[in-house]
């Protein structure tokens, strides 16, 4: 897969966000502690979900997979940007870096799809509750779980299909603290507009096949306890308020690289810091806010 007649080019090195060294060690700073809230946040929820039998239901089981997910994108480059940071060493191998762009669209492509199967299962639980348990079966729950990791797996695997081979032969330096999938392709020797454009399609219908069905879920939602009663419009907007903060969230930077097709570095450092630290961050007290709402609201009916 990694044959050396495809590349001289054996490691890259990150430029990272800033060659300011006071910013550098702010940075160090923040993302230290983000990482370690990160952690603790994501693996509560997790934790709390496979413990706790009144979690045992799918809307926390989905949960629980959208903070494990969260967990993983932010481990697949955290830890490295620190570690860069304090030793000053910005260097990865070429099959870490393929590595840094495999598992990450994994990872978004599963969460773009969870983040659907957790809006339909809203969907069923307002404008449906009568059936909610027969159609949220679990059975239905592993069989979304699976369709999820499945389609990730299939959004990554064309990805890295299209780059993985790849000649490379100078230079080697890419302008962010991980392996862009862009940025990595631009250093290639040969022509790449067709492939950035097939990238970019492969990603872009993805995201925005998913952000699609989001919006229609809601739709229906919306309407459907709007008919019933406005009192019933407003205890589904608590809960459905988190679901799609989360989902501007996560869609946000998505949406703004494919309308905006020539971003400018900066740019896209800051949509990787968002992506990598904040996201995952806010992701478990958002939810676990809006389910609270939820639950609060369930118990005073």
């Amino acid at each position: 897969m990694y044959e050396t007649n495809y590349s001289s080019v054996s490691e890259f090195v990150f430029l990272g966000l800033s060659p300011s060294r006071p910013v550098q060690d702010f940075l160090l700073a923040f993302s230290t502690v983000c990482y370690g809230t990160i952690v603790l946040g994501n693996l509560l929820v997790v934790f709390a979900v496979i413990f706790d039998p009144h979690l045992h239901s799918p809307m926390y089981f989905l949960l629980a997979n959208l903070s494990f997910i969260d967990l993983c994108v932010s481990t697949l480059t955290v830890p490295k940007m620190i570690s860069d940071l304090c030793s000053g060493h910005k260097t990865i191998s070429f099959q870490g870096c393929v590595y840094q762009i495999f598992v990450p669209h994994i990872l978004g492509g599963s969460e773009m799809v969870l983040l659907t199967a957790m809006a339909l299962d809203r969907y069923v639980a307002i404008c449906k509750p009568l059936h909610y348990l027969t159609i949220m079966s679990p059975q239905m729950c592993l069989l979304l779980l699976c369709g999820t990791w499945a389609i990730g797996l299939l959004h990554a695997v064309v990805q890295v299909a299209f780059v993985v081979h790849l000649p490379f032969c100078g230079p080697n330096e890419i302008d962010s603290f991980y392996c862009d999938l862009p940025q990595f392709i631009k250093l290639a020797c040969i022509d790449t507009y067709r492939m950035e454009f097939m990238v970019t399609a492969n990603s872009g219908f993805i995201s925005m096949g998913a952000f699609f069905l989001l919006i229609v879920s809601y739709v229906f939602i919306l309407v459907t306890v709007w008919k019933c009663s406005s009192g019933g419009l407003c205890k589904a907007l608590s809960p459905l308020s988190a679901h799609i903060s989360v989902v501007i969230l996560f869609f946000g930077p998505c949406i703004f690289v494919y309308m905006c097709p020539f971003p400018t570095v900066p740019v896209e450092k800051f949509l990787a810091i968002l992506d990598f630290m904040i996201t995952p961050l806010l992701n478990p007290a958002i939810n676990i806010e809006g389910q609270g709402h939820e639950d609060g609201s369930e118990e005073t009916e």
